[in-house]
């Protein structure tokens, strides 16, 4: 029972003892003082609802005179076209069409308050002058960290920064740069396998569900770099952890409806409900944690029996000696997780974009075939610099990471009243950070923000700015203390993997009729997978 509720029914029971016993004549039931005390809770308990649910939202929150989108509903807010749409999708369209300063406010279900944040200088408040005052909502927390573990996605605070000073070792600039031969191995074994899986394929069809194959690569690459093992997903898709994870990121419609539910119930009743999603989450989670705590023991047996220092990051963890072994079985399930799954998802991007354009797509091939050695050569070892002088590479990943930000929109909520912008934000409130629209903003990147263009990534001083005035007119790893930590080590292994598969392969959509439908959640990809054809380019 929640605070308010046990508020509610000790003030009906105080009440009603008063009744009893000084002025009878004045109780409902004069004869039973449960239902006395019963209905007086049900009476302070509506009355509160009316409260939170209409008065309060629209007569006297200090956020209602703030610049708000139209044609919201008087009970449900604006919740209609954000349940319609994909995560992201109306605050892109908001953005640009409400005027505001920085900050706009919008009602969630139930008229609960949202404040977007839409400018630079909103987001450097909440991201990095203030950001400790801005934390991940507890009902977050406790429905990420049950996926995710309470690793330094989730940790806040003194915590957190303990955990990131523990780690940042492992995510070096000069520890990257070791990891390249293992992102350049994966990702010429991705090739490697899609070609022998068409040649095979009895059809002779040439088509593949890219997403797949580029989940199942990016689990590979953060079993190796991270832990120091090789999970075989690539070769073998059926193994444990690969099969685990697509259950957990292949939501059904139970999945959607626990997560409508968990908006208005405690995550611990939502996990204690008996449904077929929530057994197969158990049983995920069971088998994840068992892989990390086996992993875990494996490699500190090995550390202390003098084994030779190695590059991946639980090594660097365990070394640090900042981490119990309960605490790393929670990084590695944030790693495991977090790591493959964005990397999955912004590659699925980039092929489906460059489906779209074929002319950046023969432009891309031909700066890789002529600048890298051939992918052919198993003795080929990439290292950072070949990579780092590809700016038509990397001006086609930066451009998908803008348009699609792997993870379309994040939360946090005000531990204190405070201002953004000079408006005040009353403690408790929910602030939206919402790469998905920040990243393609028409304020921010012009009238073609929405549209696939690399080229605002190439000529001087636009490599890492796309001729944004601002650096926060991206926000795809956020920014400030609580960055994305991996984000090197996901440039990295992203370019990798796009150099190889680009190099080796021309593809379009396997349909040329095909629209695009976007799968919210807690990362963004197209619906029902991404199906394309292929044709293996020779001599490389």
């Amino acid at each position: 029972m929640s605070v308010q509720k046990r508020v509610l029914l000790l003030a009906s029971t105080a009440t009603s003892f008063a009744t009893f016993r000084y002025a009878p004549q004045l109780a409902l039931f004069p004869r039973s003082y449960f239902w006395n005390t019963a209905t007086l809770f049900l009476i302070l308990y509506f009355a509160q609802l009316t409260w939170n649910l209409v008065v309060y939202p629209h007569f006297l929150s200090p956020l209602r005179h703030l610049p708000q989108p139209p044609n919201a509903h008087f009970l449900l807010g604006h919740y209609k076209p954000i349940y319609k749409n994909p995560t992201g999708e109306p605050q892109r369209a908001w953005i640009d069409t409400v005027p505001n300063d920085g900050v706009l406010y919008y009602r969630f279900l139930f008229n609960a308050s949202r404040v977007l944040i839409t400018t630079p200088k909103a987001l450097a408040e909440v991201l990095v002058h203030r950001n400790y005052e801005f934390v991940k909502p507890q009902s977050l927390r406790a429905g990420l960290g049950r996926l995710l573990g309470v690793g330094i996605l989730l940790a806040e605070g003194d915590e957190h920064k303990r955990q990131r000073k523990a780690l940042m070792p492992a995510f070096s600039f000069r520890h990257i740069k070791d990891l390249y031969p293992i992102f350049w191995g994966k990702s010429r074994e991705l090739t490697l396998a899609i070609s022998a899986a068409i040649k095979e394929d009895p059809e002779k069809t040439n088509v593949v569900e890219i997403r797949d194959w580029c989940s199942r690569a990016a689990l590979d690459i953060i079993g190796l770099a991270g832990m120091g093992q090789d999970f075989d997903a690539i070769t073998n898709p059926n193994n444990t952890l690969n099969t685990t994870y697509r259950t957990i990121f292949s939501p059904d419609r139970n999945a959607k409806f626990l997560q409508l539910l968990s908006n208005l119930l405690p995550q611990w009743f939502l996990i204690a409900l008996p449904m077929k999603r929530n057994d197969e989450m158990s049983s995920a989670i069971k088998t994840i944690k068992s892989v990390a705590a086996d992993l875990i023991r494996g490699k500190r047996a090995k550390l202390e029996k003098g084994g030779e220092s190695e590059v991946d990051i639980l090594s660097v963890a365990l070394e640090s000696g900042g981490f119990t072994d309960d605490d790393l079985v929670n990084q590695l399930m944030t790693f495991l997780a977090a790591g493959h799954e964005t990397t999955a998802s912004a590659m699925t991007w980039a092929i489906y974009l460059l489906c779209k354009d074929l002319a950046s797509q023969t432009r891309l091939r031909e700066e890789i075939r002529t600048q890298l050695p051939a992918l052919s050569d198993p003795n080929t070892q990439i290292q950072s610099t070949d990579i780092d002088r590809l700016s038509y590479l990397n001006a086609v990943l930066n451009e998908t990471m803008r348009l699609f930000p792997p993870v379309p929109l994040t939360l946090r909520e005000t531990v204190q009243h405070t201002t953004i912008q000079g408006h005040f934000i009353p403690k408790d409130t929910t602030v939206i950070i919402c790469p998905w629209a920040i990243n393609t903003s028409k304020a921010l990147w012009g009238d073609d923000a929405q549209e696939f263009n690399p080229d605002r990534w190439m000529g001087v001083g636009k490599a890492n700015t796309g001729g944004a005035e601002s650096n926060f007119a991206v926000t795809t790893f956020l920014h400030g203390p609580r960055s994305c930590i991996g984000k090197d080590f996901a440039k990295a292994e992203f370019a990798c993997l796009m150099a190889a598969f680009v190099g080796r392969f021309e593809f379009e959509m396997e349909d040329k009729n095909w629209e695009l439908q976007i799968q919210g959640g807690i990362t963004a990809r197209p619906k029902g997978g991404l199906r394309i054809k292929l044709r293996e380019v020779e001599g490389w």
